[in-house]
């Protein structure tokens, strides 16, 4: 067995090693494997346990052997923008409408809307999902589901938020309309127009609407691109500002894709919490982790953390589900729902249910994290390949999208217009702060197919700089 099982593992990691199986490839199963071969399922298991001993294969659990995702060329990182803190109101969101409206455009190739393709979704399994809950709950799904929400529903996202480490009770939590109806009520529960919030710098520019809608102002904190948001600067403006809330995105932000270590989760919330000042967490990639490990939630630190996630960049965005965990906010929340929309849809609750009941989800996210991997890597590679040399791109550790900082004295905005004119789609760097700092950088979205298309549409942007 000696001799056939690392024959056979000297083979396989020819053809890796060649191309011939790509990173993120599924290899046969040992069974399949074993039959083809004719060798015995011991010597199968063996050599590929070699291989992955060699660093070319990582397990999935109850998917199979997968070829491991490469890292990707080397790049400096972008830098920390440091500016005066100061709070002020949100300006320059007006680019956004042009990008979403562009994200629904098949004609346009889809760099700049963080949406995932839909070839990195389960729609097989959504569609029978939602035919069996309109099937199944005839009567029910015709009527208002109001809230909190489907209590099925709840139960199962309590039970994975205790698999993270989290308590939190099915009784208390609320079902939305996606994150951003979660964002908006956490922001509505704890402050008034005018109050000040602080935030990641770059952060989410749908945060940034949600602030501007509600009266706020911003108080940009800069934010590491591999540790997060700055603790000491954040300390800094607590002293000088009347901070009424903050809210981060402590795992896989967006733009940047940081982890915040757990040291610095823990020193985030004791320092919020002795000032008792609310602190809100959008954890919308906290389930794309490349690692397959579930990073903790602030939430898991301090009871009282407001919780807002949704399935949208797991699952599916046209669903529509999202959650909030209120903690002590909880009663006024739930008023909030109903007073801003009665409830959320009925079928998509019953149909994520079903989901998350059959595990289907689980299955459909120990896939998908490794596609994610595998496609940003191949997209900073192709990035170190065609664009100028100088340009510095952010190492995501979960999630889908990636930060660049572009050389010399380039304006993002006139390159996503020209870039717009020429059929592709970006995200300029001011959309993401609330005084339109990174005029030099832009978002990219790698949850695409990779194609020809693409690529061309790489080496355009290459020629616009």
């Amino acid at each position: 067995m000696d001799i056939l099982y690392r024959k056979l593992a000297d083979e396989l990691a020819s053809l890796i090693n060649a191309g011939g199986f790509q990173s993120g490839d599924r290899l046969p199963g040992v069974r399949n494997q074993a039959q083809l071969r004719g060798l015995s399922i011991a010597t199968v298991i063996a050599a590929y346990r070699q291989l992955e001993d060699w660093g070319l294969l990582e397990v999935r659990n109850r998917s199979g052997f997968y070829v491991k995702t490469k890292p990707a060329a080397a790049a400096a990182p972008p830098r920390i923008v440091v500016t005066t803190m100061r709070p002020a109101p949100v300006t320059g969101q007006d680019m956004v409408l042009q990008l979403i409206k562009a994200a629904n455009d098949p004609a346009v190739v889809q760099l700049g809307a963080a949406v995932p393709a839909a070839e990195f979704l389960p729609t097989r399994a959504i569609e029978q999902a939602l035919t069996k809950a309109a099937r199944q709950y005839r009567v029910r799904t015709a009527n208002y589901e109001f809230s909190p929400g489907a209590p099925e529903l709840r139960r199962h996202l309590s039970r994975r938020l205790a698999d993270a480490g989290c308590a939190v009770h099915p009784d208390n939590l609320v079902i939305t309309n996606g994150c951003q109806e979660a964002l908006t009520l956490a922001l509505r529960a704890v402050t008034s127009p005018g109050d000040v919030v602080a935030i990641e710098s770059p952060t989410f520019y749908g945060l940034l609407q949600v602030i501007e809608s509600l009266g706020l102002e911003a108080l940009e904190i800069p934010t590491n691109p591999h540790s997060g948001m700055s603790l000491e600067a954040l300390e800094l403006a607590l002293s000088r500002w009347p901070v009424k809330a903050c809210v981060v995105t402590p795992n896989f932000s967006n733009p940047l894709g940081c982890l915040m270590p757990d040291a610095h989760k823990q020193k985030l919330v004791a320092m919020l919490k002795a000032r008792e000042i609310p602190l809100i967490e959008d954890d919308i990639y906290g389930d794309l982790s490349f690692s397959h490990a579930r990073p903790s939630l602030l939430k898991g630190l301090d009871e009282n953390v407001i919780l807002c996630s949704s399935i949208s960049k797991t699952l599916s965005p046209g669903l529509r589900v999202g959650w909030i965990a209120p903690g002590r906010y909880q009663d006024k929340v739930e008023y909030m729902k109903y007073v801003l929309n009665l409830a959320t849809t009925t079928i998509p609750q019953l149909a994520v249910t079903a989901l998350l009941e059959n595990g289907q989800y689980e299955r459909h996210l120990r896939r998908v994290r490794g596609d994610y991997a595998q496609a940003v890597a191949r997209m900073i590679d192709a990035i170190i390949h065609y664009f100028p040399e100088g340009t510095k791109i952010s190492r995501p550790e979960g999630g889908f999208v990636i930060w660049l900082e572009l050389p010399g004295d380039v304006d993002s905005f006139l390159l996503a217009k020209k870039a717009l004119a020429q059929g592709i789609s970006i995200a300029p760097g001011p959309i993401f702060s609330a005084s339109q700092k990174y005029r030099q950088f832009i978002r990219l979205s790698c949850a695409c197919v990779w194609s020809n298309r693409i690529e061309r549409a790489l080496v355009s942007l290459a020629g616009l700089l």
